[in-house]
């Protein structure tokens, strides 16, 4: 039996190790992709694969839990460990990682009030249940059990949201009498603040650094911080930034390769680090995350590609080779190779070959929710993708004044299926003057609320905003309007199976376009969004994500996995008035 120990420096069966790690996001690509990306970090010289494990994703659904396919992290772990890596698993209930809430799970926000991250009774109970469900699946996988885990995190980047030890300590016991034997650790930034804020050192939790740049001044802070309690721990940087992610409407950020390995040199020789992102993947479904900046919101894009080492596809960049060569120079013994290469396929175009008004189709897709005033999506569904509200609003014959207060994210205004306003951002909650049909009594309202990405970082994690839909109401003139009907939009199988294409079409609603096609062969690919406006594409049942003509990103990335020799269907939701007629596949991403 192997053992790992964290002393002056880790110990491996009582040999000291310089851990060399990548993150790998096992729940960013698919299961077929695992093996690709894990041999590919072995080859660059890497010793070790770090993961974070997202609470939202295994349990989207308070008390249903989903371990298959690419959410089946002891597969992963178990492949790491047969091409020759050690594990270092993040399993706790937040990880940032530019995902949606930080890996919280949206009915959380059911519970009024709750405070996140803290000792409240009503948040830790719900964490001692997951636990209860996740723990005992990674037992069995730690160093201690034949397993290849050295070490778990108990909280992650705690230091730069709160202080309170007890909620640290109250999750540390938890993990441990749920049978977690190997070390555990935190991981903050290199600044005192936070480190004071956000570690247990005092009760012997090792702690790891954040950054990505001046590796020997970080490491210098993390040395002081750590003897000034008493400790001479190994120096370890958790999350080695090697690129950066990106925002809709933003530039892409790059940083070159020759700069990043002199970086890497100098911590190699100073510590030991994991490289975060070695492989980014994408974030398929509502998944994407959120930043906080100000008043505003800026959601993330599909693609995680994290000008990582690997591209989002697989592919080893200019940046793989100049870390792998640094590697060598610091550590000349470590086992390196060629790495594998990706392949991609153009597919060709493809007819749309029907389409339907979502407002057409919104009481057969499924059973509205009534009630007086509007619920939040969290309330009325799963509080992922989209809510539709309706509502049959007085007709006074003169124009009216229309407004939404309290919504969250992006907000379509639709009077008789006409489209009044698009709300986001700053306009959010501005009055409209709107007219009815001078042949009807009622006018009706469709609102069709997008969530663009709660916040995964920063202060506003228990603020209101995170709950989305409609909190507030909807005034006609200066009253509150009641009686909704709701219609929680996941794109779910039964929602998607229930679409009647052969109902009313008008692109100049939210629509839905289907594609039928027959593939002879399939290939990883992208699908041209170039020419539509917004939304998400639907492959063989499959979410790829969504889509935006704001940019960086004019295209989504499609693994093989999802398609089938013979026929495939593909559904697109487009949400702008954009009609479209075809589908257009590439062997390159698209950017602006």
């Amino acid at each position: 039996m192997q053992t790992f120990e964290i002393k002056e420096e880790f110990l491996l069966d009582g040999q000291p190790i310089k851990l060399i790690s990548g993150a790998i996001h096992y729940f960013r690509m698919t299961p077929n992709q695992w093996e690709d990306s894990l041999y590919n970090l072995k080859a660059l010289g890497a010793n070790t694969v770090e993961t974070y494990i997202p609470w939202n994703l295994h349990e989207s659904i308070e008390g249903e839990y989903d371990f298959s396919g690419l959410k089946d992290v002891e597969a992963f772990v178990k492949l790491a460990q047969k091409i020759g890596l050690l594990v270092i698993l993040r399993p706790s209930v937040y990880i940032c990682a530019e995902w949606e809430f930080g890996g919280l799970p949206a009915w959380l926000l059911k519970e009024k009030g709750i405070r996140l991250r803290s000792t409240d009774p009503r948040f830790m109970e719900k964490v001692r249940q997951y636990f209860k469900v996740l723990i005992p699946r990674l037992v069995p996988l730690q160093l201690t059990h034949g397993g290849p885990v050295i070490m778990m995190q108990v909280e992650n980047e705690y230091g730069s949201y709160g202080m309170e030890k007890e909620y640290l300590r109250q999750t540390k016991q938890l993990m441990e009498e749920l049978g977690v034997e190997v070390p555990l650790f935190t991981a903050d930034g290199a600044w005192e603040e936070v480190l004071d804020a956000g570690t247990l050192i005092e009760e012997g939790i090792f702690v790891a650094g954040n950054f990505g740049s001046h590796s020997k001044e970080n490491a210098e802070v993390m040395k002081k911080f750590m003897t000034r309690h008493g400790k001479k721990w190994p120096i370890m940087c958790m999350e080695y930034w090697d690129g950066w992610f990106n925002r809709w409407n933003e530039p892409i950020i790059k940083r070159d390769g020759a700069d990043l390995a002199t970086e890497v040199k100098e911590m190699l020789e100073v510590g030991s680090l994991n490289l975060y992102m070695f492989h980014g993947g994408t974030n398929f479904g509502f998944y994407n995350g959120c930043s906080a900046r100000g008043a505003l919101d800026l959601p993330q894009i599909t693609s995680y590609d994290y000008d990582a080492l690997l591209t989002e596809w697989g592919e080893p960049t200019d940046k793989y080779y100049h870390v792998q060569k640094a590697i060598k120079e610091v550590c000349p013994d470590v086992w390196q190779a060629e790495p594998r290469k990706k392949e991609l396929a153009n597919l060709g175009i493809h007819p749309v070959t029907a389409s339907v008004s979502l407002l057409a189709i919104k009481d057969t897709m499924m059973k509205a929710q009534k009630t007086m005033y509007p619920l939040s999506m969290e309330e009325a569904g799963e509080g992922y993708g989209y809510m539709l509200y309706s509502a049959k609003l007085n007709n006074y014959f003169h124009e009216n004044k229309l407004k939404i207060v309290e919504a969250n994210d992006r907000v379509q205004i639709y009077i008789d299926g006409k489209h009044q306003a698009t709300q986001y951002q700053a306009t959010l909650g501005e009055e409209l003057v709107v007219n009815g049909s001078k042949e009807q009594t009622q006018i009706q309202l469709d609102v069709l609320v997008e969530n663009v990405g709660r916040v995964n970082y920063g202060f506003k994690l228990n603020s209101p905003t995170q709950s989305k839909g409609i909190r507030g109401g909807i005034m006609q003139d200066i009253h509150f309007h009641q009686g909704y009907e709701h219609y929680p939009l996941t794109l779910s199988e039964t929602q998607l199976q229930a679409i009647d294409f052969t109902a009313q079409s008008n692109p100049l609603q939210p629509s839905f376009y289907q594609i039928e096609m027959v593939l002879e062969y399939v290939g990883d690919t992208f699908i041209d969004c170039s020419n539509y406006g917004k939304g998400v594409i639907v492959v063989n049942g499959m979410n790829l994500g969504r889509y935006w003509n704001v940019g960086p990103v004019h295209s989504l990335y499609c693994p093989k996995e999802f398609l089938k020799n013979g026929t495939n269907e593909i559904i697109i939701f487009e949400t702008e008035g954009k009609e479209i007629t075809e589908i257009v596949f590439s062997d390159r991403p698209i950017y602006q």
